[in-house]
């Protein structure tokens, strides 16, 4: 039986709203009918989901995942970690959590990614893990940089690191940003400003972890995942809540 903590009221006043003018393309890609809530399908709690058969030892790796032999990504070195966690601040194990980033540049390898930074050859730009028995996850990695996008005019998009946690069926899949800490674009960012609750904003933004740096070699920022509750993280393909 459920018990009454175990969920918590959605406050819809902290998600961003669909059409967002300043956000130019949810202008066209903002709903304009009333919500629908929908119950999970019988496929998506029971169908395949991803498990440790699925990643390998060094896939959470992008300083290496991608490198040719004794060669390195160009850019500072990172370690991304943090715990995924439920409303009641309880660990989520055996979670697929995976990342996808541009290189130190600006730059995503992707074919239509015309960026004027050049592509890094021992950059891939994407790993994946699972999360430990207390929640746990960790990247290493280089800082992305920061992009133009065709907003408006001299618009540009903060260092971030895009993340994806998935559920225990295929189908249930939650994706976010993750943002760094002391970034002057954040505050400018449009999709960003999109957000009217400044403690969603600080959910997305990845801390300074002198703790878990590792000197001469790495520093290390903390992001934790927060699974719905009144401290969810905000995910971009949820708006509604998760």
């Amino acid at each position: 039986m459920t018990s009454p903590e175990q969920f918590y009221q959605r406050d819809w006043s902290i998600h961003p709203p669909a059409y967002s003018p300043g956000y130019k393309t949810s202008v066209a890609r903002s709903p304009i009918y009333s919500k629908i809530s929908l119950d999970n399908s019988v496929g998506e709690l029971t169908g395949p989901v991803f498990g440790h058969s699925d990643t390998d030892p060094g896939d959470n790796d992008l300083l290496t995942n991608f490198a040719q032999p004794g060669q390195s990504p160009i850019g500072e070195r990172i370690i991304l970690h943090g715990r995924v966690l439920d409303e009641n601040a309880r660990p989520v194990p055996n979670t697929l959590v995976e990342i996808w980033q541009a290189n130190a540049g600006g730059r995503y390898r992707h074919k239509k990614d015309t960026y004027l930074a050049p592509i890094d050859p021992n950059f891939g730009g994407c790993g994946r893990t699972i999360t430990d028995e207390t929640g746990a996850f960790a990247f290493r990695t280089v800082k992305p940089g920061a992009y133009p996008w065709r907003n408006y005019v001299n618009n540009w998009r903060p260092a971030h690191i895009h993340v994806s946690v998935f559920g225990s069926g295929f189908a249930q899949r939650l994706i976010t940003q993750c943002y760094f800490q002391g970034d002057p674009l954040i505050p400018i960012c449009p999709i960003v400003q999109t957000i009217p609750d400044p403690d969603a904003i600080e959910q997305l933004t990845a801390t300074l972890d002198l703790n878990a740096t590792i000197p001469l070699d790495t520093v290390a920022y903390k992001f934790d995942i927060v699974l719905r509750g009144r401290r969810s993280s905000l995910f971009e393909n949820r708006l509604e809540g998760n």
